[in-house]
């Protein structure tokens, strides 16, 4: 019988200690209905003694979240304790994680008490948690430097006194795997009683998925984790990744199970990022934008031909996009080709490498290609097919906010004709997408949109860039202007023109085929 690995998320008590998030409870409910979707099995939704409106936070989780066991963090303290449980009540189900700090820097400095009081204090705290219920939590705060035999008095006191769970806190990411793999060990031959050994790892030392999964190889049957890796400091062993290397390595975790919905992974992490305003960084394990994009000719020629040749994790299992090849100086002649036939160009033969060749110049002084560079670097090789008249922005009208529905009316041209549409949208950039798609009659999914400053100060320009797609075929677009709905505008109909365009292309068989 496989074995459960309890995904105990942290997201939204110690992944909010993060300096400068602060989640209101309409956001940490948004965020826990998303755990709960993902499959967690645990969710700590906050500290309810540290502040009135955690402790309303950890509340409204408790009573409004269905499926994890909701989990509030406390002190030993007795009115603590209480405190806990009286946010924690109404859940379905609710566990108090109690803690107390043990390690000798911690105890002189912060405590100001000694080992005795420190038994005390726990032997106190588990058991007064542990009348309002049977799912109990014990943490050494700075395990990890606490000196071995006082920390097993301590967790032998916390399971005597009613602990089913020993969480191991490697603080302050003081610990080395095969160091913190062995601790959890030991602790497990030596602690007598019922109870689950479990990780809480920081990434100090970038160590913190490394630790976990550590303990999970040395018995530990859960790991506390945060969304993107969140925490205080250089944050916590990263939920995903955790996830992703007990899936992929199983022959490293033998019978052991995760319940998590991997597919939910990217849209958890684009949540969680907006609404703490930490972005994700680019080449972010299992969750970053780079995760699953490929620039070197030798990777780009190798997944074209079979994914398996450089991902070991299928994109869509974990809800990111499919492969996307970037093009760049390190691109080879496969990807270029594979790219060119994607956006509707067909070049072949000496066209093909003369382009190429081309490519690669530009390459060395451009860092990104777009499609437009591309266009224009085979536009010789393969005549001007692309005289496809083309639509031009002449005006828009917007009205939004929150009263009434978005409306947007917009004007283009094409050869001189005028076109005039309206529409309503969820936004007023939505409203303007849709009145676009409306004047142009070109009907196509808006796949990706992304919007970035060009500037700083509250003149900046807003740069905006859509993917939109339409059958086989998937182009981009851009706008720039100081309105972001104006630019976003702009952006779409650009798409929509290059659509037109690839679309013309596409109708025209190139040379070498013709009869």
């Amino acid at each position: 019988m496989a074995e459960r690995l309890i995904i105990f998320d942290t997201t939204l008590r110690d992944g909010e200690q993060s300096p400068g998030i602060s989640l209101d409870v309409a956001e940490k409910l948004e965020i826990a209905e998303q755990l709960a979707r993902l499959g967690v099995d645990y969710i700590e939704a906050g500290f309810p003694v540290a502040s009135q409106g955690d402790f309303e936070a950890v509340q409204a989780v408790a009573r409004s979240v269905h499926g994890p066991v909701i989990a509030g963090l406390s002190r030993t303290h007795i009115a603590d304790v209480d405190r806990c449980w009286e946010a924690l009540k109404d859940a379905d189900r609710g566990r108090i994680h109690v803690f107390i700090s043990t390690s000798p820097q911690h105890m002189e400095h912060m405590l100001k008490m000694t080992e005795a009081q420190v038994l005390e204090q726990t032997k106190a705290g588990v058991a007064r948690a542990r009348e309002h219920t049977d799912d109990v939590e014990f943490s050494p705060q700075d395990a990890t430097r606490t000196p071995l035999d006082f920390m097993m008095e301590v967790l032998q006191t916390a399971v005597d006194a009613g602990a089913t769970t020993l969480n191991i806190p490697d603080t302050v990411g003081y610990g080395i795997p095969w160091d913190f793999g062995a601790l959890i060990q030991y602790i497990r031959r030596n602690i007598k009683g019922d109870y689950i050994t479990s990780t809480h790892c920081h990434n100090d030392l970038g160590l913190a998925t490394a630790n976990s999964l550590a303990g999970v190889q040395a018995g530990a049957r859960q790991v506390e984790v945060c969304v993107n890796g969140l925490g205080e400091r250089a944050g916590n062993a990263a939920l995903e990744e955790v996830v992703m290397a007990v899936r992929i390595r199983a022959d490293q975790f033998p019978e052991i199970e995760v319940g998590v919905n991997t597919e939910e992974l990217a849209r958890t992490s684009r949540l969680v990022a907006r609404l703490t305003g930490y972005p994700v960084q680019y080449n972010k394990a299992v969750v970053g934008r780079n995760a699953f994009a490929h620039e070197s000719g030798i990777h780009q020629h190798g997944v074209l031909a079979d994914r398996s040749t450089y991902e070991i994790i299928d994109a869509e299992s974990v809800g990111q996009q499919g492969r996307q090849i970037v093009l760049g100086k390190h691109s080879g002649r496969h990807a270029f080709a594979d790219t060119l036939k994607r956006i509707g160009l067909h070049v072949q033969g000496d066209a093909l490498n003369a382009a190429f060749v081309r490519f690669k110049e530009l390459a060395d002084r451009k860092v990104e290609i777009t499609e437009a560079d591309l266009e224009a670097i085979v536009a010789e090789e393969i005549g001007d097919v692309a005289s496809e008249p083309t639509f031009t922005f002449e005006a828009l009208e917007v009205t939004g906010g929150t009263v009434g529905v978005p409306r947007a009316r917009v004007v283009v041209t094409r050869s001189g004709e005028k076109t005039e549409a309206s529409a309503e949208g969820d936004g007023m950039i939505d409203a303007s997408c849709k009145a676009i798609k409306a004047a142009t009659g070109v009907d196509a999914k808006l796949t990706d949109f992304n919007v970035s400053s060009v500037t700083g100060g509250i003149d900046a320009l807003g740069d905006v860039v859509v993917q939109i797609e339409a059958g086989e075929f998937r182009v981009s677009g851009r706008g720039v202007s100081t309105d972001v709905v104006e630019a976003s505008a702009r952006a779409y109909l650009n798409a929509v023109n290059r659509l037109v365009r690839v679309q013309a292309r596409n109708e025209v068989k190139p040379p070498e085929a013709t009869p």
